[in-house]
């Protein structure tokens, strides 16, 4: 790296990848910046530059300097491998600039701490990662060691429903999955077999498959609604079941009876009725919405809506690691989100195999000769959507873009209520109190380019609105 380069990289003010320090008397400091710049989109952390004036005024750099910068940089966690730049500052002799480039996070990747903290970065500013976000990375780069699955119950043995236990090794052993030696076992050594038990105390996913009650776990619940017409406006039905992940199925599962239409048709001598909708495929998509979905999250639930042209099942989550809603009926490896509770599921005889959800889905919408489903992930939730025989594939698309579209504008005049009441509002602080991701309101704000602008620096300036 050159002069020419650093003046090239500090044409302006701070930016989300870029912090300026005059000297490093200002190194604790910058190490923050440097731990935000991990947990954010990287950037350049640059010492000997005035930030104000964008001076390069470089500074002495001894042996201890560069001890300190060694030091101060084994306090980030976990260790990095960082090659520090010295610049030489021309007609300047003995001062130089400082330059260390820090890599960007990716999913997966553990959040980085500096002095045992961990920082992110917030436009120009650097900022304490809040909690809910720190934890959330945890869990990602550590499923089997952080999962919310795998932490103690709230609840004791005596909150269990033991015949719903029986019910599961029941429907075990007709499915050739336990031995019938199970039906005898004591409720603790059944436990044990599903892995829900650790050290003696129960884990959460047990509470999510027996509990007797949801009162200490208020996202076990389940979101039913019949609408009017193929979009929001009118309902026709609205239920709300609460209870353990066997009861939510078998409430929605009733739903699905209720609301959708029974067609019958001649096998040999016989007339068979079935749902206008496979009831393979929608057991199975509300089984793997519920065993895939976030439960760390307790103001989040479940999702059926049923309308006039569609049938769509939601759940709180997102796609594993290189599975989007296009390739997601492609053969993939199965990589559920609570591996205890689908593995309950399993043996249970609830999933047939781990991964083959979909395509078993799939087959059963080509059986019974209707489109196959439609998969969406947004806003921290996937859909599935199932057309209802009867309407066009342009009629259903049209209907779910219209409400995406609504769900965008929604959004906008969100960040517009949030810009009217602070001016010098952050993209962070809106994505934080509208609930979505950055990147998502970045996208947002571009779509509102005619009406909406920043001015000013990116430290002091702040929104204009150019409303009609």
């Amino acid at each position: 790296m050159t002069i020419e380069d650093i003046k090239q990289l500090i044409q302006g003010d701070e930016t989300r990848t870029l912090e300026m320090k005059k000297t490093t008397g200002e190194l604790k400091n910058g190490m923050h910046s440097a731990c935000a710049f991990l947990n954010t989109e990287g950037g350049w952390l640059i010492f000997g530059i005035t930030p104000t004036s964008l001076k390069i005024s470089g500074q002495q750099v001894t042996d201890h300097t560069r001890q300190e910068i060694a030091h101060e940089l084994t306090k980030i966690e976990p260790s990095i491998d960082i090659k520090v730049e010295y610049i030489d500052i021309p007609d300047k002799d003995g001062y130089q600039v400082i330059a260390i480039h820090f890599n960007e996070w990716h999913r997966g990747m553990p959040p980085y701490t500096y002095d045992y903290k961990p920082y992110y970065r917030v436009e120009s500013t650097t900022k304490p990662m809040p909690r809910s976000l720190f934890e959330e990375r945890l869990r990602d780069s550590k499923p089997k060691f952080y999962a919310w699955e795998d932490q103690t119950a709230e609840i004791g043995m005596d909150e269990l429903d033991d015949e719903m236990i029986m019910n599961a090794v029941r429907g075990g052993v007709r499915g050739n999955r336990l031995s019938a030696t199970a039906l005898n076992e004591t409720k603790e050594n059944i436990l044990t077999k599903f892995n829900l038990l650790q050290d003696g105390k129960l884990l959460n996913a047990a509470a999510v498959l027996f509990a007797q009650n949801n009162h200490r776990y208020p996202q076990l619940k389940l979101r039913m609604a019949r609408f009017k017409g193929n979009g929001k406006n009118t309902f026709g039905d609205n239920m709300l079941a609460e209870g353990n992940l066997f009861q939510l199925m078998n409430a929605g599962m009733s739903f699905f009876f209720k609301h959708l239409n029974l067609s019958g048709r001649i096998e040999g001598l016989k007339r068979t009725e079935e749902l206008e909708i496979p009831y393979v495929a929608l057991r199975e998509a509300l089984t793997n919405a519920l065993c895939h979905r976030m439960y760390n999250e307790p103001r989040t639930s479940t999702g059926i809506a049923v309308y006039d042209n569609r049938v769509e099942i939601e759940n709180p989550g997102v796609f594993p690691k290189g599975i989007t809603p296009e390739t997601i009926k492609m053969p993939h490896a199965s990589q559920p989100y609570n591996p205890k509770i689908a593995n309950v599921l399993f043996l249970s005889a609830y999933l047939e195999q781990w991964g083959s959800g979909v395509g078993r889905i799939v087959e059963a919408c080509k059986t019974q000769d209707i489109d196959e489903p439609i998969y969406e992930e947004h806003g921290g939730f996937i859909t599935i959507i199932f057309k209802r025989p009867g309407y066009s594939d342009k009629n259903v698309a049209q209907n779910v873009a219209q409400n995406v579209a609504q769900k965008k504008n929604d959004r906008q005049q969100q960040i517009i209520a949030l810009i009217q009441q602070n001016a010098h509002i952050t993209r962070a602080e809106m994505a934080e109190s509208i609930g979505v991701s950055i990147k998502t309101i970045e996208r947002e704000i571009e779509k509102m380019g005619t009406i909406l602008k920043f001015v000013g620096s990116s430290k002091n300036g702040h929104w204009e609105l150019a409303l009609e």
